[in-house]
């Protein structure tokens, strides 16, 4: 999610948990514990451009990493003059709690994450919210402004962020049953037109999780179609070839990890002498139409061979015409 949304549920986490005992730093806390994870792009520049793939929400965003990361922050602020009355055990949990919501709210984005490294680099994604969505968002600001509103001293300080934190737990859960709604949708359309899929990707792709794009997917081909949950159109679905054999020309670990970042939802297309990929799992933008020539989305990375024989890896974007 955006950094205002992580940003805001940890410091919902740390009013909730430590607001009536020292104030707003309670949300100050939480708000910067929250934020920690997502620190991991300052690292990118270190790294080569295939590596980077694999980096961001790699590590800082496990779960090994807010068990570790829980005990030093504790420890921290355990040193702090102001929770001097707070033993290790809470300020752990609030920690704790800070850094796994992060984590969690993250997968359910369709980027994911590596939620349990080093033991694995699976890529957790139940792709039901949109990356930014105010609806998940403002009742959690709206609670938490209205308890930092309040004397810290009064009982009824904690009542509106928990409202607040209850409202977007409920709509999370919510866009579970709507994802669900849609995968029957698309799978009734598929077979409606006579496609037989292997696999079945569906995304939302704006807030509310209203607009949802469907990417079904055979040994050749992926069809994609768009459907919005307000209209309850009946959905047209393009056809694109996955060109898979495009990729044995390249680099053994490019092509791999870029297969791996797209958990096999990708086409490839050759332009020139250059290579490109095209994701659908991260990146479902919708099918960009020039003239006779389409694409499934409109970022894409590009594979340009270099004289030496390796490979520079870039990316681009097709603007909307």
């Amino acid at each position: 999610m955006d950094s205002i949304t992580q940003a805001a549920l940890g410091a919902a986490i740390g009013e909730a948990m430590l607001g009536r005992k020292i104030g707003s730093k309670a949300a100050i806390v939480g708000a910067i514990i929250a934020t920690i994870p997502d620190l991991d792009i300052a690292l990118l520049p270190f790294y080569s451009a295939v590596d980077r793939i694999s980096i961001h929400r790699g590590f800082s965003h496990s779960i090994l990493f807010s068990l570790i990361g829980a005990f030093l922050f504790a420890l921290v602020l355990l040193k702090m003059k102001w929770t001097k009355e707070i033993n290790y055990s809470k300020l752990w949990l609030v920690s704790w709690l800070a850094l796994i919501t992060h984590v969690l709210l993250d997968a359910f984005t369709t980027y994911g994450t590596q939620l349990f490294l080093p033991f694995s680099n699976y890529r957790v994604s139940f792709d039901t919210i949109n990356v930014v969505d105010p609806f998940y968002t403002v009742p959690l600001l709206i609670g938490l402004i209205t308890s930092l509103s309040i004397n810290r001293f009064k009982r009824s300080r904690t009542k509106p962020v928990l409202i607040g934190l209850a409202l977007s737990t409920i709509y999370l859960i919510v866009t579970i049953g709507v994802k669900q709604k849609i995968e029957n949708v698309f799978d009734a359309n598929l077979a409606k037109q006579g496609v037989i899929y292997d696999d079945l990707l569906t995304v939302p792709v704006s807030v509310g999780s209203i607009n949802w794009y469907g990417v079904g997917k055979t040994d050749e081909s992926l069809f994609i179609g768009k459907f919005n949950v307000m209209h309850g159109n009946e959905i047209e679905f393009m056809e694109f070839p996955i060109n898979d054999s495009l990729l044995s020309t390249i680099d053994h670990k490019l092509a791999s990890t870029l297969k791996w970042f797209s958990k096999g939802y990708y086409a490839v297309a050759k332009r020139g002498d250059k290579i490109r990929l095209y994701n659908m799992q991260c990146d479902m933008q919708g099918v960009r139409t020039y003239g006779n020539y389409r694409v499934p989305t409109a970022f894409y990375f590009e594979v340009i061979p270099l004289d030496d024989g390796s490979y520079n890896l870039t990316t681009g974007m097709h603007k909307k015409q």
